[in-house]
């Protein structure tokens, strides 16, 4: 396994309105590198912000869908997904703060 840092372990946020819906449940979803683990996601994301405390990790691995252009086929990159639960005395995360 690759010597991976806990800034290299979340990559992004996932934005969509299911994942908005659970922020308001402490549920925050991550779009995480493909060969970290639960321990490792825990980690960076109680060191990446402050005050929050992590109850449990869920992680999906999502294989590339199948793309077409004229006879050529190909196949888009895997995705691992993170949905990270916190408790209930934690702070919240702040993902827009500069809106």
């Amino acid at each position: 396994m690759a010597n991976i840092q806990y800034y290299d372990v979340i990559l992004k946020p996932v934005i969509t309105e299911k994942s908005m819906l659970g922020m308001t449940e402490k549920k925050y979803t991550f779009l995480v590198h493909p060969e970290s683990n639960k321990t490792m996601i825990k980690e960076a994301v109680e060191k990446m912000f402050d005050g929050v405390k992590v109850t449990k990790v869920n992680t999906m691995n999502q294989d590339g869908k199948t793309r077409r252009r004229g006879m050529t086929t190909g196949k888009t990159a895997k995705v691992k997904k993170a949905i990270v639960w916190l408790t209930e005395d934690s702070k919240d995360i702040e993902l827009f703060q500069g809106l």
